[in-house]
């Protein structure tokens, strides 16, 4: 049985400080939580040195890690948190499907929170550990949110950050080669035949973005195309964002016969912008994006896209923290960095540029607010909301 519980508003509990926590050892002895972490799990891979400074600050501090409720997990019911702040609804919709079905399988609980970075994440996350969850799943953006990730090691819950491209070697994790991704879109894109192809990157702040945006350059420089910064736009993995985005790259004087957006939502903005031009897609304009989510296929034409294996990576990390947590998987044997298979979904958004003139369409709506510039219009000798029939432009 499946049950997921939405957790809003409840108060947090009182702080408890009284006892020695393990930053308070890790501060002690001069290491990393990491590292103290290590020591009382009888890992490996700690210098013998880093052992004795950490054995020394527990005895001077008489701490005493809390083992009775992590032990009991393993013959109970195990609860998983999953904070999410994506703003791709379709991203978050694959994920939580991909954790349900999971979950389904294992018989453990998801306990799923809203979380925005930078606002109140401690207290989201104190109130998870409170509520004594045995593992978390943090999504972008929060999968790279130090502060969080700090916080669930010191209470020792163990967290998987999906998604993420560029993960340190001490947090487990769950992603696929995003530059790798993006330079394979791009080949694909200029096997049609295109050399000016425009970029709509994501989040600066998320490593996944400038992987993507690092394989679309790699593969322009090793097809000896020269990487035009004009044509790299940043966006934020929003729709908002795609539409400012494209209609920029729409606006250049040589604007591109490609646009290779980060994800599926900016893509969705962009064959908007593109039809809202009067372009065919993708007659005129060859447009692609990422992740493979269900608005790929909701719009018109369907996107060419990267699959990223969204609910699989969920799938993954559910599994990774429930085999930690019963104890299935020993310490030493589990693959802290898990890189999942990519697949490029080839539909009917991307075809080889034109050759000839655009051709002209049956009606188009001129309206100096509705994206066409007005020195155009001016030197047509066309108003403000003329209908324009075939034949008519000179």
């Amino acid at each position: 049985m499946i049950e997921t519980v939405s957790v809003k508003s409840a108060p947090s509990r009182p702080p408890r400080r009284s006892a020695p926590t393990i930053s308070d050892v890790a501060k002690l002895a001069g290491v990393s939580v990491m590292t103290v972490s290590r020591v009382v799990n009888n890992g490996k891979h700690v210098r013998e040195a880093k052992r004795e400074a950490v054995n020394a600050a527990i005895a001077a501090l008489n701490y005493a890690p809390n083992l009775a409720a992590r032990s009991l997990a393993g013959a109970g019911q195990v609860r998983i948190g999953l904070l999410h702040s994506n703003p791709s609804a379709g991203f978050l919709s694959e994920l939580l499907i991909g954790s349900l079905d999971q979950a389904g399988r294992d018989n453990v609980q998801i306990v799923v929170e809203k979380c925005e970075v930078g606002d109140h994440e401690a207290e989201v996350a104190r109130h998870l550990i409170d509520g004594r969850i045995d593992g978390v799943i943090l999504p972008p953006p929060l999968c790279e949110a130090p502060a969080l990730l700090a916080l669930f090691a010191e209470a020792r819950v163990p967290a998987v950050s999906v998604a993420t491209s560029l993960p340190p070697s001490d947090v487990l994790s769950i992603r696929v080669n995003d530059r790798e991704a993006a330079a394979v879109m791009t080949r694909h894109i200029m096997s049609l035949g295109h050399r000016r192809i425009g970029f709509i990157a994501g989040d600066p702040t998320l490593s996944a973005s400038a992987q993507r945006a690092q394989g679309y350059r790699e593969a322009l420089e090793e097809a000896g195309i020269p990487v035009d910064p004009a044509l790299i736009v940043d966006g934020l993995f929003t729709y908002r964002s795609g539409l400012d985005a494209a209609e920029l790259l729409l606006e250049l004087d040589e604007p591109p016969t490609a646009i290779f957006s980060s994800n599926d939502d900016m893509a969705a903005a962009t064959v908007a912008v593109a039809h809202r031009r009067g372009l065919d897609v993708p007659g005129d304009l060859t447009v692609c994006g990422f992740d493979d989510t269900a608005l790929s296929t909701a719009i018109w034409p369907e996107l060419t896209t990267i699959h990223q294996p969204i609910a699989d990576m969920a799938r993954a990390a559910v599994e990774l923290l429930v085999g930690i947590v019963r104890r299935q998987s020993g310490d030493e044997s589990v693959a802290t960095d898990r890189v999942l298979d990519y697949i490029l979904v080839r539909r009917q958004s991307d075809a080889a540029p034109r050759q000839r003139p655009r051709a002209i369409p049956m009606a188009l709506e001129l309206n100096f607010a509705g994206g066409m510039r007005s020195a155009k219009a001016v030197a047509l000798g066309l108003k403000p909301n003329h209908l324009v029939e075939v034949g008519q432009l000179p």
